[in-house]
């Protein structure tokens, strides 16, 4: 990158405040991951005790891969290619960089193709609440009457794609202020819902499932497996997405300080979600583990039956469009400011406009839950471990450790060691090596 594209890069697309850059990158990490993720696994692998694992998993990842990825993003000053390119450069092998980073791109540009249809469904079911047709339909033949049928939810699918665009046009300062608006009206709105679900008759039942630890679950593998992967996944540290983001952050700001509190906020998100979701699920005796229909057919069911019903589902499904378009802006942003790196000639406005054509032009044939079902498996299966995996390996085992620790050390007020060093290189590298020869040969989506 020249001196003059550096220059752009920190000029036209950077966060002008701390705050502002946490509001984006929690809005990145809150998504589907948050709302329906954590509590169907929560309710299906120990409540409580898969709580603590996920817990443990969160601080680990938190402190050393999300603060990680920042850092190497801040450094190279650019995305993913970059950013790769730049960490083997430094051991002399910049031509083996400059190809590594392309998966884990892919990952987030494939993952926005699926994710794209999922905010149609969710935009379809607030509208649906906003004429009060929702509150009256059998819920599992609506969500059956356009899940299962192609081309059924083009409009809201368009005007999410679109709507993601226009608010990237402007760089990294829109990113900024929808997020200072789409993040607390996300939590307010959550609270709000909390509270109510809390009045239902048998929802105390759900509480004790949350908060009352069965210890004797944490024998079991796959509880710490799936905790680990809800953590990954929940804090969006892909070896790509958040790396962008950490390019516009400015070099006064300590790297490991605001993952922290992009990590406190991300994990207050699950955890209010599933303080609406469990507790509700049980005061109607109703299943947790029931994946997209837990938004599409056991919510809605539920709201048809309480007081004020249709206000809280329009207050619903509006968290989950501002959660659902966060995220897909962090997905286009990754994407987008990567190739312009690459290919220098490229406007980022005529970029942007081409990765939201390519996103409808494939993601409109993905509509019915049973195309973009398996393609989402065949991401999270494949495509995001081992992106997460690389991502891992090249900032602790073939970045220079010197180079890493200087970025990390930017900005703070006591400077971080061996500490923090050796629990990325030990603990963190293992730990994303484990779950991706997990999800390869045990095939699980996570």
């Amino acid at each position: 990158m020249s001196s003059s594209q550096k220059t752009t890069v920190n000029s036209t697309s950077q966060f002008k405040s701390k705050w502002g850059f946490i509001l984006a990158a929690v809005g990145s990490a809150v998504g589907m991951a948050n709302v329906w993720g954590f509590p169907y696994k929560v309710g299906q692998y120990g409540g409580a005790a898969f709580i603590v694992a996920y817990l443990i998993f969160i601080v680990i990842f938190g402190f050393v891969g999300l603060s990680a990825e920042y850092a190497v993003g801040r450094r190279a000053k650019t995305g993913t290619l970059g950013a790769y390119q730049k960490a083997w450069e430094s051991r002399g092998q910049g031509g083996v960089g400059k190809y590594v980073g392309w998966l884990p791109l892919a990952g987030s540009m494939c993952i926005a193709l699926g994710y794209a249809v999922i905010i149609a469904y969710v935009l379809k079911a607030f509208t649906n609440s906003m004429t009060g047709a929702l509150m009256t339909v059998d819920t599992g033949a609506w969500f059956e009457s356009f899940a299962l049928t192609n081309y059924s939810v083009i409009p809201y699918h368009i005007i999410v794609v679109v709507g993601t665009l226009l608010t990237l046009l402007l760089g990294a300062d829109s990113i900024e202020k929808s997020n200072k608006v789409m993040m607390p009206v996300f939590f307010g709105i959550f609270i709000i819902l909390a509270i109510r679900v809390a009045m239902l008759p048998g929802s105390v039942e759900g509480y004790k499932f949350m908060f009352t630890p069965d210890w004797s679950m944490l024998r079991d593998p796959m509880v710490w497996i799936w905790a680990m992967g809800q953590a990954f996944f929940s804090l969006s540290v892909t070896g790509s997405g958040m790396i962008v983001y950490g390019a516009y952050l400015d070099d006064n700001e300590d790297v490991v300080g605001v993952a922290k509190k992009t990590a406190l906020f991300d994990t207050i998100a699950a955890m209010v979600a599933a303080m609406v979701i469990i507790p509700a699920c049980f005061a109607y005796n109703v299943d947790v583990n029931a994946g997209p229909g837990l938004l599409f057919v056991t919510l809605p069911k539920i709201l048809q039956d309480i007081p004020l019903g249709r206000v809280f589902a329009i207050i619903l499904y509006t968290a989950m469009v501002f959660a659902g378009v966060s995220s897909l802006q962090n997905m286009f942003e990754a994407v987008g400011e990567s190739l312009l790196h690459k290919f220098k000639k490229l406007n980022r406005k005529v970029m942007l406009v081409v990765l939201c054509v390519i996103c409808l032009g494939i993601g409109l044939h993905m509509e019915p839950i049973f195309r973009w079902g398996p393609w989402m498996d065949l991401i999270s299966i494949y495509i995001i471990p081992i992106g997460a995996t690389l991502g891992a390996i090249s900032w602790f085992w073939v970045m220079k450790k010197e180079d890493l620790m200087e970025e990390v050390n930017k900005g703070v007020e006591k400077k971080h060691g061996a500490l923090w060093y050796n629990v990325g290189r030990f603990v963190y590298v293992p730990l994303a090596i484990i779950l991706c020869l997990i999800a390869l040969f045990k095939q699980i989506a996570f």
